[in-house]
């Protein structure tokens, strides 16, 4: 490790938290990008398969947000929404037509933990309820609301919570009780599961929260239509359906603009909350309701950062970005064929249990293999998660100059692929050729059995 990495690591060691997460045995510092590649404080190259935790959506120094920001903060960094800001106005608009709920008013946060925060203070004191429907193997942000949702142990600090949550089955398809089932079946079953729990609550329930596609647990989803048949159970209820977009947005999935579309059935969400992509770096989040449910609030309520004109304007030109050069169709044409060259480059790899994912959303997971068969041959693989093997491929695949990130559940055994949207066929064919070598130091082909 270099000096300057390794001052650096020790310096953060002294001062920053313990639960402070660092990826590698050796952090690096990241010191300047440009598209899809980034640089460490060492001058070494990398093609970014992570974006940051899926926020630089579109490119690194991307010309116009870079442009946007520049000229911003040479008129004004910041207000608070104690008065008109006009940047904030014009992306509230274009983000609410852009929803798809109607009557829809916006709330810019900092974060996507404070927009899920603030989806769960609407949806509670609307429905005047404190009881909340996750969904298990979830992740909703860091906050102490947040984290009370958050169905997810690795990233649940405290089991003190001011809500009351049930969690419930459906996003995660391939594995638990309902695994074996057809798609219709594994809907049925999860929705006589929602019935079931809501037969034994002992209250109104406000909402159920959701990701169409889980991030944190590893990119796992249910099948299509699995929230449109909750909705229908939802709304018998009158409990409102709050879809956690803040990974999903924006074109990610390739198919979808939302990852609710993939349950359009149901119509639009109650509530949507958004962040990450939408900055392209810059500090936004925000939450989409329903009118009548965004002024339920009957006191002041102000932000200091949300809606900074700066991070404003950012993202309304990180958005004119995306939607003139069609970033979302570009997630589905490079994230097919890069979902389809992973599978290819897998095929009889025994650490691999699975290549799934939408677009440039794509999860690897990877598990132990079983003990030799008698004779020496390689016994297959097994199901039990491998997170000793995801971290060996992150820093294989970083000595080779990609950056991958990992997830997974409490397993932490999932590789989590997800570029800027503006990703190549031919860098996405140089990260398939990279990830591949990185997964061959863990199970060699030479090594491989039968599945």
């Amino acid at each position: 490790m270099s000096e300057t990495h390794a001052a650096l690591h020790a310096r953060h060691r002294a001062v920053l938290p313990e639960w402070l997460a660092l990826y590698y045995r050796q952090p690096i510092e990241i010191t300047h990008g440009e598209g899809r590649y980034v640089w460490d404080a060492d001058g070494k190259r990398y093609l970014d398969f992570f974006g940051g935790i899926l926020t630089t959506m579109t490119a690194h120094a991307l010309p116009e947000v870079t442009k946007a920001v520049t000229e911003q903060a040479g008129r004004i960094l910041h207000t608070s929404t104690l008065y008109l800001d006009r940047p904030m106005v014009e992306l509230a608009e274009r983000v609410a037509r852009l929803s798809g709920i109607p009557d829809a008013r916006v709330f810019f946060t900092a974060s996507g933990t404070e927009a899920n925060d603030t989806a769960l203070l609407l949806a509670t004191a609307y429905r005047r309820s404190h009881q909340i429907l996750a969904m298990r193997n979830s992740y909703h942000g860091r906050s102490f609301s947040t984290v009370g949702v958050t169905g997810n142990r690795n990233w649940s600090p405290t089991a003190l919570s001011p809500l009351q949550t049930l969690y419930v089955h459906g996003a995660v398809r391939g594995r638990g009780p309902f695994a074996a089932l057809s798609d219709a079946e594994f809907i049925a079953a999860c929705v006589a599961d929602l019935e079931d729990m809501l037969g034994q609550t002992g209250g109104d329930v406000a909402a159920l929260i959701a990701e169409p596609v889980q991030g944190v647990g590893g990119f796992t989803a249910p099948p299509d239509g699995l929230y449109a048949a909750f909705r229908e159970v939802l709304d018998r209820h009158g409990i409102l359906w709050i879809t956690d977009e803040v990974q999903t947005g924006w074109g990610r999935t390739g198919e979808h603009f939302w990852g609710w579309q993939a349950h359009a059935a149901a119509g639009p969400p109650d509530l949507l909350t958004f962040a990450k992509g939408i900055g392209n770096g810059m500090s936004i989040g925000g939450v989409v309701a329903r009118a009548e449910i965004m002024n339920c609030l009957d006191a002041n309520s102000i932000s200091t950062f949300g809606g900074s004109p700066v991070t404003m304007a950012a993202g309304l030109a990180n958005l004119n970005h995306l939607l003139e050069n069609d970033l979302q169709g570009n997630a589905r044409r490079v994230g097919g064929l890069l979902i389809e060259r992973l599978r290819a480059a897998t095929a009889g790899n025994d650490a691999v249990r699975e290549v799934r994912g939408r677009g440039l959303m794509i999860g690897v997971e990877l598990v132990e293999p079983e003990p030799p068969l008698p004779g020496g041959a390689p016994g297959g693989s097994s199901d039990r998660p491998s997170p000793e093997a995801a971290s060996a491929v992150l820093e294989a695949a970083r000595e080779r100059g990609l950056l991958i990130g990992k997830g997974g559940g409490h397993h932490s055994s999932v590789l989590r692929i997800a570029p800027p949207l503006s990703l190549t066929v031919a860098e996405a064919e140089e990260g398939a050729a990279i990830l591949q070598e990185a997964l061959d130091t863990v199970r060699p082909r030479g090594e491989r059995g039968t599945r």
